[in-house]
């Protein structure tokens, strides 16, 4: 995951199928990354670890969804919630969704996804509900939504975990998605937003520093680099689509960045199998000295960074007054959209 969708962002879903969702006057955005990434040309050492923490957060995930849809109750014509047309396969009974015209993602309304915890600037900062900015990262939209960003946490998280583990992808995920949501606090007022797609650009944004630090230890790094750059360029490229957060895109992109730096570094080439040379040849440090000045640097960037952000945040500050032309990072307007809260 402000009135946005953020995960028909972050991991894979084409923004150019997003249309904003309207409900009660109130509009949400929602973005994914339309990225399978090529993880698979970063790395050259063989797994080491089984991944069972991705497939749990996909579990995790679908089951809140489910959950949304069972208290939506779009038949119900006693519900609170106000249905606007007519619901779709009904044959689910109450767990069939919107009406299209309100939600085209298929899936809960926004009413029923504010009640679960979708990320709102005024219930944050006014109403002391700063838990949002945690629960926004497992709601989703509806099941194009889901889908699309499952799948890129499938392609993206699974082989990470595999080479770094849970412990640190983990990590690097959940914080992620913290820091998407919290940047896209600072920006987006008027909207709600929910969505995983902070934390996939943050598994994004550790594959790229991971490169980077890694770098002396892989083999054809150009090519791996440029492929990782062009898919992460087409993703927040998609983000500047109305109605989609990019906010949390590039919130959770630089959080994971930074986190990659400081849990994903690798022992220098031959630090393993220093015990077989003799004294005289063993490396002195287990890591380069670039890698430990890259940890400190990111560490204390990443800490500074989150906690201005915070207390902006909680503070009301609004964004904009700080960065007049940011809102282009969102919205670029055309002839065919406008760029404003409706």
């Amino acid at each position: 995951m402000s009135g946005s969708y953020r995960d028909l962002e972050a991991g894979g879903a084409n923004k150019n199928n997003m249309a904003p969702i309207r409900n009660s006057n109130r509009n949400y955005y929602y973005a994914a990354p339309t990225t399978s990434t090529t993880a698979s040309h970063l790395y050259h050492s063989e797994s080491t670890w089984t991944s069972w923490l991705v497939p749990i957060f996909v579990l995790a995930n679908s089951l809140v969804f489910i959950v949304a849809m069972y208290i939506n109750d779009c038949p119900n014509k006693n519900s609170a919630i106000p249905v606007r047309g007519h619901c779709v396969a009904r044959f689910l009974g109450r767990f069939s969704f919107q009406p299209l015209s309100e939600n085209p993602l298929f899936g809960p309304s926004s009413i029923t996804l504010t009640k679960m915890g979708a990320l709102q600037w005024d219930s944050v900062v006014n109403h002391h509900q700063g838990w949002r900015l945690i629960t926004c990262i497992w709601l989703h939209a509806g099941v194009i939504h889901l889908a699309a960003n499952m799948l890129s946490l499938v392609f993206i998280g699974i082989r990470l975990e595999q080479q770094f583990g849970f412990v640190r992808i983990g990590i690097i995920y959940l914080l992620s998605g913290f820091g998407g949501s919290v940047l896209s606090s600072l920006f987006i007022r008027n909207n709600i937003s929910v969505g995983a797609s902070g934390a996939l650009f943050g598994l994004l944004g550790a594959m790229l520093s991971e490169l980077i630090t890694n770098w002396t230890i892989y083999t054809n790094k150009a090519a791996a680099l440029v492929s990782l750059l062009v898919i992460i360029v087409i993703n927040l490229a998609i983000g500047i689509l109305p109605h989609v957060d990019n906010f949390a895109h590039i919130g959770g992109f630089l959080t994971g960045f930074l986190l990659g730096f400081i849990f994903l570094p690798r022992p220098q080439y031959g630090w393993l199998e220093q015990q077989r040379l003799p004294s005289g040849v063993r490396f002195k440090s287990k890591y380069k000295a670039y890698q430990y000045a890259l940890w400190l640097i990111s560490l204390v960037l990443l800490i500074v960074g989150l906690l201005i952000a915070l207390v902006m945040l909680f503070r009301g500050d609004n964004g904009y007054d700080h960065c007049h032309w940011c809102h282009y990072l969102t919205c670029v307007p055309t002839s065919k959209w406008k760029c404003n809260d409706s």
